[in-house]
C-alpha cells in the first residue's frame, strides 16, 4: 500500500487564462497528478503554444511536484470516421494534440479512439488503425504516447471491449508509442463489472490476459448514473452511482496501480470542492481495510 501523501490521484484541471493555472488548481485541489486539455477542446485550430507559455507551466509544475500530468485530446477528433475531410482535419488535429503535448513534456495524450458513424465496426477499426500509424509516423521524435480510452461504446463508438483495445494496438507499428486509459465508469457501461471483488478480479484478470497490464497508463475514475452494459455513458461522483465506492476501493488498493495517475472526471463546481469531496473519499478508501 502507497503511503496516504504518495496516492497518485487527481482530477481534470481548467487551463483557463493560461497552462500553468491548472497546476495551482491541483494544488488547491489537493492532486497529486492532473489532466488537462492543451488546446480548447471543441475547436480544430488553435494557436501554438509559445515557448514562454510552455516554460512557465514547466516551472509551476516542478515547484509543485504535481507528476505526472496527463492530456485529453479534443472531443472532435473521430479517426473512424468516413467523411474524409473530417478524417483529415482528425489526423491533423491529433498530430498538434502529440506535439502540443511533447512541448510540455505530458507522457500520455487520451484519446477516444472513434466512432464510424453508419460505417461497420470493421471499417472503423481498419480506419483507427491507419490513422495512429500516420500520426505515429509524422511525429517521429515524440515519447508522447496515445493513450487509447476504453469507452462505453455509445452509438457506434469503438474501443469499449477489451479485444478492440487489443486489436488497435496489435496493428500500430510502434508499440512504444500507444498506452491504454482505462475509464471506471466507461468499462461498467460496457458490461465490465467491478462492484464485487470477484467481479473486479475478474475483470481486471480478463483486462490484463487480452490487452496487458504493461500497456495500462492512466485510469479515470468515474461511478456511473447508468446500469451495467448500458452502453450509455454519463458520469457521477464516486460513491453516488451503480458502481459504488467499493469498486474505487479495490483500484486503490490495487498494488499494480499505485503508479498509475488516477483521475477524476466527474461533474465539477467552480471551486472544486466536488473534487475535493472525492478525492478525501479515494484517500480514505485507500487507508480501509482491504477485502480478500
Amino acid at each position: 500500500m502507497p503511503k496516504k501523501d504518495s496516492l497518485l490521484i487527481g482530477a481534470h484541471m481548467s487551463t483557463s487564462g493560461g497552462l500553468h493555472n491548472a497546476i495551482q488548481h491541483g494544488i488547491n485541489t489537493g492532486c497529486t497528478t492532473i489532466q488537462i486539455f492543451t488546446k480548447n477542446n471543441n475547436r480544430w485550430e488553435q494557436r501554438p503554444t509559445t515557448d514562454e507559455e510552455a516554460e512557465k507551466f514547466l516551472d509551476a509544475q516542478e515547484a509543485s511536484g504535481i507528476a505526472p500530468v496527463i492530456s485529453h485530446t479534443a472531443y472532435l477528433i473521430n479517426l473512424a470516421t468516413p467523411n474524409q475531410d473530417f478524417h483529415d482535419k482528425s489526423i491533423k488535429a491529433l498530430i498538434d494534440e502529440i506535439q502540443r503535448a511533447e512541448q510540455v513534456r505530458i507522457p500520455d495524450v487520451v484519446l477516444h479512439p472513434g466512432s464510424p458513424v453508419d460505417g461497420t465496426p470493421e471499417y472503423g477499426m481498419k480506419k483507427i488503425i491507419e490513422s495512429l500509424n500516420i500520426c505515429i509516423d509524422k511525429t517521429p521524435n515524440a515519447k508522447a504516447r496515445i493513450s487509447l480510452e476504453l469507452t462505453a461504446g455509445q452509438g457506434s463508438h469503438l474501443g469499449y471491449t477489451f479485444e478492440q483495445i487489443a486489436e488497435m494496438i496489435a496493428g500500430v507499428e510502434d508499440k512504444t508509442r500507444v498506452s491504454v486509459c482505462l475509464d471506471t465508469c466507461h468499462i461498467f457501461a460496457a458490461g465490465y463489472d467491478i462492484r464485487t471483488k470477484a467481479e473486479y478480479d475478474k475483470t481486471m484478470k480478463s483486462f490484463a490476459k487480452i490487452i496487458g497490464m504493461k500497456y495500462l497508463k492512466v485510469i479515470h475514475l468515474n461511478d456511473s448514473i447508468k446500469d451495467l452494459g448500458s452502453r450509455v455513458d454519463r458520469h457521477t461522483h464516486l460513491g453516488d452511482g451503480k458502481i459504488g465506492a467499493d469498486a474505487f476501493k479495490f483500484i486503490m488498493q490495487d498494488a499494480r496501480f499505485a503508479k498509475i495517475p488516477k483521475l477524476l472526471e466527474t461533474p465539477k463546481d467552480e471551486e472544486y470542492e466536488d473534487d475535493k469531496r472525492n478525492l478525501a473519499l479515494l484517500r480514505k478508501l485507500a487507508a480501509a481495510p482491504s477485502v480478500k
